[in-house]
């Protein structure tokens, strides 16, 4: 086999691979085997009928673009093993020579993944963020567990709408005097300060008694998801249904009891900044890693081929529709909600997707240059977290990941996670 290489342009690779004779005609034999067992031919029972009968009836072609099939996987892995290429996508495939008795010859267009050239990775000087639980979130979370345990009355009558109250109303929006799609509510529920309206709706409604009605004057934003609604200066002729307050529970040691798990509130004080501490300890530590590995992956030098920016980005859209459909959702209505299509929500995606492989593509290089090795065990271990995350077993995920062969990209998987701890590791002290 003879393989040759050339630039098609900046990003693709154009391989040339030709077989000799003797590849196409023992591929010839197998290709009409293969056939004879596909497809009936009177006279012969199936899998009998001579390659001469075969190609009588289906024609040289057929027999040839068969031993094609059979020639062409086996020759372009090789042809790769021997370049010491590793491709990011399927290879698009032209014939061009596959004739009886000639060499066989066609050329592969493939985009191999790009060379990285590593910049600092150790040594680097990144700042802790600080793990601190002030009295202030100490008490917003105590106040959030108090409001699952509120009740909600009826504000007294004559009351006007406060910030936090809890309101029906009915309203109807109009630009330029006409009703939009979307703009129109009955008794809905709102929180006044809550922020689900556009700014400076909710606080125009401050001061409205039960009965009253009022023109609220907004502006959508510049970038609001509805295009036909972007920019536009809107009225909202609203009138208030209800006024609802939350009554929260006396904090004190009978409704800790009651409530939680703890004993009195000096405990449950404890135990709340404790915990907090440690959840803030984490997110401490998960921002250090993502600042270091992000400081890492801009020392890098490399072009990264738009097909890998694309296939992160349907990954990361693929798990956007599980997350949706776990939640009774499915994309086409996202898309609707957010009032947004595909191709601009691909484009919100791309930033995000280009960094997340510059960092994949700098973890790999780290690896490779560390030496890195993967021993089975850690990828037992990886599997088991895996498994405890979906709340499944080990043996179940292994069984998955076996047949749906991804356990060499697991591998790589368990590879990058130790390289990202090598940088971690050798951060400046």
């Amino acid at each position: 086999m003879k393989v040759s290489t050339e630039k098609a342009d900046s990003q693709k690779l154009v391989l040339t691979i030709e077989m000799p004779v003797d590849e196409l005609n023992k591929a010839e034999n197998t290709a009409c085997k293969q056939l004879a067992n596909r497809v009936n031919i009177p006279g012969f029972r199936k899998g009998h009928a001579p390659k001469q009968i075969l190609v009588q009836h289906l024609g040289k072609k057929t027999i040839l673009d068969e031993a094609f099939e059979i020639l062409a996987p086996k020759a372009f892995d090789n042809a790769l093993t021997e370049q010491k290429i590793e491709p990011v996508d399927r290879p698009q495939i032209e014939v061009v020579t596959l004739e009886e008795n000639k060499n066989v010859v066609f050329k592969a267009t493939i985009t191999p993944k790009p060379e990285v050239t590593l910049g600092d990775y150790k040594g680097l000087k990144i700042e802790m963020p600080k793990a601190e639980v002030s009295e202030e979130e100490l008490e917003e979370q105590i106040k959030n567990m108090r409001s699952h345990h509120a009740k909600m009355i009826e504000a007294a009558e004559d009351s006007a709408v406060e910030k936090n109250n809890f309101i029906t109303l009915d309203f109807l929006g109009k630009i330029d005097g006409e009703p939009f799609e979307g703009g129109e509510g009955k008794d809905y529920p709102l929180q006044i300060g809550s922020g689900h309206f556009i700014a400076g709706f909710e606080d125009q409604l401050i001061g409205l008694k039960v009965g009253q009605e009022k023109d609220v004057k907004v502006k959508f934003p510049e970038d609001y998801g509805q295009e036909n609604l972007a920019g536009k200066d809107a009225v909202f002729h609203c009138k208030i249904n209800s006024i609802k307050i939350q009554e929260l529970p006396e904090l004190n040691d009978e409704f800790v009891k009651k409530s939680t798990s703890y004993e009195n509130v000096e405990n449950l004080k404890k135990n709340l900044r404790e915990n907090m501490l440690k959840s803030a300890q984490m997110r401490a530590e998960s921002e250090l890693r993502n600042n270091a590995l992000k400081q890492a992956a801009e020392n890098v030098t490399v072009e990264i081929p738009d097909v890998m920016i694309d296939n992160r980005v349907n990954s990361m859209l693929n798990e956007l529709s599980a997350n949706l459909e776990s939640h009774g959702m499915n994309m086409e209505q996202y898309l609707k909600y957010a009032g947004t299509d595909m191709a601009k929500l691909r484009e919100t995606y791309r930033e995000a997707a280009a960094d997340a492989v510059k960092t994949d593509l700098m973890l790999e290089k780290v690896a490779h240059v560390e030496n890195i090795t993967i021993d089975p065990k850690e990828v037992d271990a990886e599997i088991a977290a895996m498994a405890a995350r979906y709340g499944t077993t080990a043996k179940d995920v292994k069984k998955i990941i076996t047949k749906n062969g991804y356990i060499a990209n697991l591998y790589d998987t368990v590879r990058r996670k130790k390289a990202a701890q090598l940088i971690i590791d050798n951060l400046a002290k």
